[in-house]
């Protein structure tokens, strides 16, 4: 698979984004945030964390979420724009320039789809003021825990999926990885903090938590891409429902909120 080829995030269901919010899906930052911060959101999707952050911040201070597709945008316009503090703008990463620089800086589930994850960080780094706080949340996806083991078309198809991950550039291991790649940006106080996500049955939520791996089969670029037949993709989905709805126990994503401060220019210990 050529790097440089887009993946096609619109093939997503906006609804994935629309039922995630602050206290589920990026619980860790809720008690960074403070009132009156300038917080920008890249890759916020709808921006249903967006709103949630903007809610924290208070009126005296604002949100921007950008999202480089522009389905998710007008949607998250839709279901939000009566949130007087927060932005939603339809616009990539590296073409968004702001007029004054932000407090804190976040991305959630986002570089695990870029194949130039040190580029989009510095990109990040640049919109902070000294001082500012970069929050970086992402998956593990090598780390995976299934309990009982599911179906084999569906293990059969996370294999791949991951292998046209790799192959496209994008790391499997990105929760990871992410200390280092702050470093190497620059960034100073330098803090892991595992937010992984269990699920098990009899959780409200469990059966659209654990059932996420039926949506993302639903991504027919891997076919398009020779990367397996629609025929496995296709009983990857209807078994691994089954699974999900009759015989799964729980499912654990492993995830990492990180975090850094854009250092100070002549001070070594920079402060948020």
């Amino acid at each position: 698979m050529d790097k440089t080829k887009p993946i096609r995030r619109d093939s997503a269901n906006t609804r994935i984004f629309d039922e995630r919010s602050l206290e589920t899906d990026y619980r860790t930052l809720k008690p960074l945030l403070k009132k009156g911060w300038r917080v920008l959101d890249v890759g916020c999707g709808t921006g249903a964390i967006s709103r949630d952050i903007a809610a924290c911040v208070g009126p005296s201070g604002s949100v921007t979420g950008i999202d480089n597709t522009e389905k998710f945008i007008l949607s998250g316009r839709e279901s939000y724009g009566d949130v007087p503090n927060l932005e939603l703008q339809s616009i990539d990463l590296f073409d968004y320039e702001a007029a004054e620089p932000f407090d804190l800086v976040v991305s959630a589930r986002v570089l695990q789809w870029l194949h130039n994850p040190a580029a989009a960080i510095q990109k990040m780094k640049s919109l902070l003021r000294p001082g500012g706080i970069i929050s970086i949340l992402d998956y593990d996806h090598t780390s995976l825990e299934w309990v009982p083991d599911p179906p084999e078309s569906m293990r059969q198809f996370y294999a791949v999926f991951l292998k046209w991950r790799a192959d496209a550039g994008m790391d499997n291991r990105m929760a990871e990885n992410l200390p280092a790649l702050l470093k190497e940006a620059g960034f100073q106080s330098i803090e892991k903090i595992n937010s992984d996500e269990h699920y098990h049955r009899g959780r409200p939520d469990y059966l659209s938590k654990a059932g996420i791996w039926a949506k993302v089969a639903g991504l027919k670029q891997i076919v398009e891409e020779g990367y397996l037949p629609e025929t496995l993709r296709l009983k990857a989905i209807a078994d691994y429902t089954e699974w999900v709805d009759k015989t799964s126990v729980s499912m654990t994503m492993k995830l990492n909120d990180v975090r850094g401060i854009k250092e100070v220019q002549g001070d070594n210990q920079s402060r948020a």
